[in-house]
């Protein structure tokens, strides 16, 4: 189900085979043991998931949906929880056990899903979802576009992100008035940085509040003259990799351990 921005309204995908595209863009990561869906609406993923994965679980925030699926019995063998997925504890979900998640996500709440998704990588191997198409762009961009940003960093540090397709408005009713798209994050083999994460996230954010200026303005505070003088600095935030920003946290913490 995708609620649109600034409205409590909802949008109903309706198209058949794209509904079956997105679950079967799970493919990747079978055999999967523990499916989570958030928004599953009045089912149109659902009943799909349903035919394929008998680990799987329905969080919906909206009562009138979690009734309706409630009433319906090709859901009765799944888990059907009433919930905000963002307050979901997600450790106690399945015991601890790695989950897969997948979902038509409300665009007002779709980044903050996916950095639940970072803060529990060591739970979720795996994502597809919907998003506006904009937010989509933001995340899947590489270093050097425009839409290259804060989002498109933290989890391209984690996770490959393949821009699957796009999904136009006539799919829905009723109709949003901008375009979706369907996201896969694959989780990296190796999903820790070499440097202290939490200083990576800060340096991120600090960076590309001054997206338009040289990233030496916004570390001036945390490094040296002596090595802001190096013409890497020169170059502005969005034409930064993950790697250089990690690189930029150790010689952060080579003059600072504590950050």
């Amino acid at each position: 189900m995708i609620r649109a921005k600034k409205s409590f309204g909802q949008h109903f995908l309706t198209n058949e085979s794209i509904a079956r595209s997105i679950v079967d863009a799970l493919a990747g990561f079978e055999p999967i043991g523990h499916l989570l869906e958030i928004g599953p609406g009045r089912g149109m993923l659902s009943k799909y998931l349903a035919e394929k994965y008998q680990g799987l679980a329905l969080v919906e925030a909206d009562l009138d949906m979690v009734r309706l699926l409630a009433a319906d019995p090709r859901y009765a063998a799944c888990r059907l929880i009433h919930s905000d997925f963002l307050k979901l504890d997600l450790n106690n979900l399945f015991g601890g056990e790695p989950l897969v998640i997948i979902g038509n996500f409300p665009y007002n709440i779709s980044s903050q899903i996916v950095i639940k998704m970072i803060d529990h990588r060591d739970l979720v191997p795996g994502m597809v979802g919907m998003f506006q198409k904009e937010m989509a762009q933001r995340i899947a961009h590489k270093p050097g576009s425009r839409e290259y940003g804060v989002i498109s960093v933290l989890t391209q540090a984690y996770y490959e992100v393949d821009y699957l397709f796009t999904v136009n408005e006539g799919n829905f009713s009723p109709p949003p008035k901008v375009k979706s798209a369907v996201l896969r994050f694959t989780r990296k083999p190796e999903f820790h940085l070499d440097c202290d994460e939490r200083l990576f996230r800060t340096v991120v954010k600090s960076c590309f509040l001054q997206k338009r200026k040289m990233i030496r303005n916004s570390l001036k505070t945390r490094l040296s003259p002596d090595i802001l003088a190096d013409s890497f600095f020169d170059l502005r935030p969005e034409q930064l990799s993950v790697q250089d920003y990690v690189g930029i946290v150790k010689k952060i913490e080579a003059i600072s351990p504590a950050g």
